[in-house]
């Protein structure tokens, strides 16, 4: 297939607002490309030219790729900045001075393309930005008006699809498995290899039970197990058993640690590659793992060695940098507590119950300078869970982390096998809401000159692969804050609605669901307005959630992938632990 042809599919990914739509669309795709195109196209689509955890990157910024725009359609890099400011988005622009040239563009192959990205992505040293910018004019210069749009846009990492993980590996099960319902073994192996390439590529050439076949390996990262919530001990007993795994729950980064001998390579959440970030973790992983293989489950915190006390999570995050990293680890550097183990020697241990899992992270940690091992311990009563809840507030900690002590580890999963308890007031729960910008409405009064003067926030539906609305926030930012909205959303604006947002209200922008925000509210209330927890019966409509007074406490798109966001599920816990009846 043709670029110029990928270009018309991304074209009809972009307009669409039905999901259903979309699973459509890439279905018919995959169906049309040549087995060993799919896995470059899903690439692609998601902006890339290898798996996110491949530190493998276009590395092409928004002066570059004008640059490149200028060179390649003899125009001045000041006119297409400018432009960019007019448009927000350099693809727009590219298209538009394209169609000012009247290019012929030609007919490459995907494949070639594919190629050149790649080359450009691993172009480095002395002279790369002249190079990389020379390599993506040429580039541009093949290529009809669409295609321009869309590859200005990989080369940004910002393809603007609004195509969700599911929604591909819905697409490519119904391509090439006949229908839908075998997706969820696909997502297995994908909660095990985080590669959709991968899984598309051995789907493609070998089948499913060659995908049933792909498992943990170190290098690759596995997706993390999230936590559900309960309100208080007593509910976690209720729901959970009669004997309780607990830990202490820290603010800090979620680091995966791989160990392969000497080479040592750590993984964020959101599955980006963190390694080059953190010298102290991959000291202490040489020194202090045990296992010649091995993958650990962390939580990474800044530590003040002066006062001997955890940072707060702030603090730890101006350790997420591509510069001066020796420096600031000497300020802030790290310590790594390990509560769990996924793989040791050539083994993987993700179908091994939790209580063995700890057995073996006791023998596999020596010491406790930089790595801490945090076996956690078990709780048999209510009153038991209660002290160590108060004592983790008495420490300055969020709270505990209780586990089924028969778990197993079950990747990319969020369920009952692990349940947060955080901050209460009053003997309520009082924790924050993750949400997802979705839109936001412009700004009045004083407001006006913000440009946004109310933001319109979701949760993810993971039933639906979708998001709810769940609020309006109009307070918590500063009016510096307000004026940034606009520059924070700068390329994850829409015309119309994303296909994967279900909402009631129409904001004046749309914003690609990206962005998530942490909220703290007053309390959850039912409303037929918000789509979050909402049930459609033969047309009519039921009544959601939504949130009482709600305000923005800080942005975490930086740890959290919008899918990480609260779930409808753990809103409807948090709403009965309020004591409301529906």
């Amino acid at each position: 297939m043709t670029f110029n042809e990928l270009s018309v599919y991304f074209e009809k990914l972009e307009e669409t607002s039905s999901r259903l739509s979309l699973i459509d669309i890439i279905s018919d795709l995959f169906k049309k490309l040549q087995k060993d195109e799919v896995e470059k196209v899903i690439y692609l689509m998601q902006g890339r030219v290898a798996p996110f955890y491949a530190p493998i990157e276009l590395g092409m910024a928004d002066k570059m790729v004008a640059t490149s725009i200028a060179l390649a359609f003899s125009e001045k890099r000041e006119d297409v900045l400018s432009e960019d400011r007019k448009k927000g988005d350099l693809g727009l622009v590219a298209q538009s001075m394209y169609k000012k040239n009247l290019f012929q563009g030609n007919e490459i192959e995907i494949g070639d393309v594919f190629e050149k990205l790649l080359e450009i992505a691993q172009t480095s040293g002395e002279g790369s930005v002249e190079k990389k910018t020379t390599m993506l004019s040429e580039l541009l210069t093949t290529l009809d008006g669409n295609s321009v749009k869309h590859l200005v846009r990989i080369a940004l990492g910002n393809t603007r699809l609004g195509v969700g993980d599911p929604t591909v590996l819905d697409g490519l099960a119904t391509a090439i498995l006949g229908d839908k319902t075998q997706r969820k073994l696909l997502e297995k192996a994908y909660n095990e290899t985080s590669d959709l390439g991968l899984i598309a590529r051995t789907l493609v050439k070998g089948g499913l039970k060659e995908v049933e076949k792909l498992g943990v390996t170190v290098g690759r990262p596995i997706r993390s197990e999230l936590c559900e919530r309960l309100p208080n001990p007593q509910k976690v007993f209720e729901k959970m058993g009669e004997s309780i795994h607990s830990t202490y729950k820290y603010d800090g980064f979620r680091v995966q640690i791989h160990k392969n001998g000497d080479d040592i390579s750590m993984y964020s959440r959101n599955l980006e590659d963190m390694t080059h970030m953190f010298p102290e973790l991959i000291e202490g992983a040489r020194k202090q793992i045990k296992a010649r293989t091995a993958i650990l489950d962390t939580e990474a915190l800044a530590y003040q060695p002066e006062s001997e006390e955890f940072l707060p999570f702030q603090e730890t995050t101006k350790r997420r940098r591509k510069h001066n990293i020796d420096e600031v680890a000497l300020k802030l550097p790290l310590k790594a507590f390990v509560f769990d183990v996924l793989y040791a020697d050539g083994k993987s241990l993700i179908d091994t119950p939790l209580l063995e899992r700890r057995e073996i992270m006791k023998e596999l940690i020596e010491g406790e300078d930089i790595l801490i091992p945090s076996p956690g311990v078990i709780l048999q009563t209510p009153e038991e869970m209660q002290l160590m809840l108060d004592d983790a507030f008495s420490k300055g900690l969020e709270g505990i982390v209780v586990k089924k002590v028969d778990s197993l580890y079950e990747a990319g999963g969020r369920n009952f096998n692990w349940v947060k308890l955080k901050k209460h007031s009053s003997g309520e729960l009082n924790d924050t809401i993750d949400c997802v910008i979705l839109g936001y409405i412009l700004g009045r009064g004083k407001r006006t000159e913000f440009g946004a003067g109310a933001l319109l926030v979701g949760i993810y539906d993971k039933e639906s692969d979708a998001f709810v609305t769940v609020s309006k926030i109009g307070t918590g930012l500063t009016d510096e804050e307000w004026r940034s909205i606009k520059e924070k959303t700068r390329g994850h604006e829409m015309t119309h609605k994303p296909a994967r947002v279900i909402s009631n209200i129409v904001p004046s922008v749309w914003v690609r669901p990206e962005i998530v925000i942490e909220v703290l509210a007053d309390e959850i209330t039912r409303s037929p307005l918000h789509t979050a927890g909402m049930e459609i019966n033969n047309g009519s409509k039921g009544v959601g959630y939504a949130l009482r007074f709600p305000r923005l406490v800080r942005f975490r798109d930086a740890d959290k992938k919008p899918e990480d966001a609260t779930s409808v599920d753990e809103l409807k816990v948090m709403f009965e632990s309020q004591g409301k009846q529906s």
